[in-house]
């Protein structure tokens, strides 16, 4: 009988739903998202308290908006030290480097057979060994994590550059000859452009790679702050609250973090068959 109110809001919510699909617009397609994660989280909320879940194997999720309200200091220099510095640079100077390579691969056939098999070796490469190397190379601030990070977003982006460099078919090339163009007038003009949606779907798959590189790296050694730090050592305390805190934390950088990329996509790429309505 206790599984009964749960099974009423469910029920409830799936009806509201279904009612509100009917209509296909934008306003309902964003209702419908809002009512199923409330939904997700009054369900969490029940489940907890019903049957009396431990804390410290998950959470209610009043308790994690609570332990959110009262950390914001600590969360927010958490954020300063994983995702900005961490993370972001990470991802900005490796996305930089591999663009630059792919371009260098582009131009040369003898890099194009030596670079990528290295590159496809150390994309294979396990981050848990990785990372305390490059933190004992570094050190423990985030210099470390972002070169975890580089490593992490640097071949998925290459990868996605050369084929878009290699896009192009030979009879636009034609045409950029006979317009006696050069190479990289024919780089700048045609074949970067060209490569923009192949690019961007690298970079939108490493943004959660950075996110994860630049945590998980804190476990192997950093200051006193950071999210990797934060959430190892509420772990040993049994704060789980505050864990989920952290995680929160993440979860929204990482959606605010892909849709930028999205949204500078649909500006760059608005002319692509794939940016029309």
């Amino acid at each position: 009988m206790t599984a009964l109110p749960i099974i009423a809001v469910w029920l409830g919510a799936l009806s509201l739903n279904i009612w509100l699909a009917r209509f296909d617009t934008r306003l309902t397609r964003l209702l419908v998202a809002m009512v199923f994660g409330v939904t997700v989280l009054i369900l969490w909320e029940m489940t907890v308290r019903i049957y009396a879940v431990p804390s410290v194997i998950l959470p209610p999720p009043s308790s994690i908006g609570a332990s959110f309200a009262a950390n914001t200091g600590i969360l927010w220099g958490d954020f300063v030290q994983t995702i900005l510095k961490g993370a972001l640079s990470g991802w900005l100077m490796g996305a930089l480097a591999a663009i630059a390579t792919a371009i260098a691969i582009d131009r040369s056939p003898f890099l194009q057979r030596g670079l990528l098999p290295i590159g496809n070796f150390v994309a294979a490469l396990p981050i848990v060994g990785i990372a305390p190397i490059l933190v004992m190379w570094f050190g423990f601030d985030w210099q470390s994590k972002a070169a975890v990070v580089v490593v992490m977003v640097f071949f998925p982006i290459l990868v996605n550059m050369v084929a878009g460099l290699a896009s192009t078919d030979a009879l636009q090339r034609d045409q950029m000859a006979t317009w006696s163009a050069g190479y990289w007038q024919s780089l700048l003009k045609m074949r970067l452009p060209a490569a923009m949606p192949f690019l961007f779907n690298g970079l939108k798959i490493t943004t959660t790679l950075a996110l994860i590189g630049a945590i998980v790296a804190e476990f192997f050694g950093s200051p006193t702050r950071g999210m990797g730090f934060r959430i190892s050592t509420a772990v040993g305390q049994l704060d789980l609250p505050l864990v989920w805190a952290e995680i929160l934390v993440a979860a929204i950088a990482g959606s605010l973090f892909y849709g930028i990329v999205v949204l500078t996509e649909k500006r760059v790429t608005f002319w692509h068959p794939s940016q029309r309505r």
